[in-house]
């Protein structure tokens, strides 16, 4: 379990690197972040795994990548390296609204379309318009919407487009064909920022991550992990199961994020409970919530719980 004691206050970051290439949603939530939009350099990386492998090496302070889509659930690679691949821990997030766009070259028709780029999950979020306006069109991958972008800059044939920012176009020097072609409104991206040490000091309106290993694959084992957050009134604001990569089928872990920090009593003894008696408990942060969101419920339970506790003492001492 990494170390939990609140970090002091950092320096001013020196290199960040952040899924890129210039022109991602990535790019754009992290320039929401004055402090973060002024580290010495900001080092775009190709893929996510990239990004989390340069703040492991220590070759950067810190890196900023998504791990949650409001349309498509977890982003998993993230979630996976996070989980399995690294000791990082989650220092912050930033939620950005999404408007995925159609981009070409100046006076491109939709018809001459033959070829559209991007990523798997924007495409999926974009399945709709694409079934319906882009029917003949081969839809191929790129590393990220950016890169898609960029690749249409450079194609000739005026048969290519991708579905990606609209500052990405402009960044490109492409036209916006559609703009907010998403299938469904309110699209936002959840974006994390992670580090090799340093929890936050507790705010009163944070987020815990947790992964949290089944000491059996046996009836009852999910309830026996939720129980311990449902006895203290801790609400749970995501719950995902991942295959722990070195079972068979069926041997799962649960990804967990927690309202509340591990500064508070009651969800530090939720965590002491489970790391009692579950398989493993892997702690992965920490950090103040993107919105102000304050926990009565669980701030109420928590002053219950430490009377409780003074009671519990003050009988030990007769």
């Amino acid at each position: 379990m990494a170390d939990v004691a609140p970090a002091p206050a950092r320096p001013p970051l020196r290199r960040l690197a952040y899924f890129g290439p210039a022109g991602t949603f990535t790019e754009q939530a992290l320039r929401t972040q004055p402090d973060l939009a002024a580290a010495g350099e900001l080092v775009p990386m190709r893929t996510v795994p990239d990004v989390l492998d340069a703040v492991t090496a220590g070759e950067v302070d810190a890196g900023f990548v998504p791990i949650e889509n409001s349309i498509e659930g977890m982003v998993n690679f993230t979630l996976d390296a996070l989980a399995f691949d690294h000791d990082l821990l989650i220092t912050r997030e930033v939620v950005l609204d999404i408007e995925h766009c159609l981009v070409a070259p100046a006076g491109t028709d939709l018809t001459q379309v033959k070829v559209l780029l991007s990523i798997p999950v924007a495409t999926a979020q974009c399945h709709r318009y694409v079934r319906e306006h882009l029917p003949q069109a081969e839809v191929r991958v790129a590393s990220s919407t950016a890169e898609a972008a960029r690749l249409v800059g450079e194609d000739a044939t005026g048969s290519v487009a991708a579905i990606a920012p609209r500052a990405a176009a402009e960044l490109y020097g492409l036209d916006v064909l559609a703009a907010d072609i998403a299938d469904h409104a309110g699209n936002q991206t959840r974006f994390v920022l992670v580090a090799r040490e340093g929890v936050p000091a507790r705010t009163g309106h944070d987020s815990t991550a947790l992964v949290v290993f089944q000491r059996a694959d046996e009836p009852g084992s999910l309830i026996s992990i939720l129980q311990e957050f449902a006895a203290r009134r801790i609400n749970l604001s995501n719950l995902t199961s991942r295959p722990t990569k070195d079972g068979g089928l069926g041997d799962y872990c649960f990804v967990i994020f927690a309202d509340g920090h591990v500064a508070d009593d009651l969800l530090a003894d939720a965590i002491r409970a489970l790391h009692a008696k579950q398989g493993g408990v892997k702690f992965f942060g920490s950090y103040p919530r993107a919105d102000a969101h304050e926990h009565d419920a669980r701030e109420h339970a928590d002053a219950r719980w430490r009377a409780a506790d003074d009671w519990i003492e003050s009988i030990r001492r007769r």
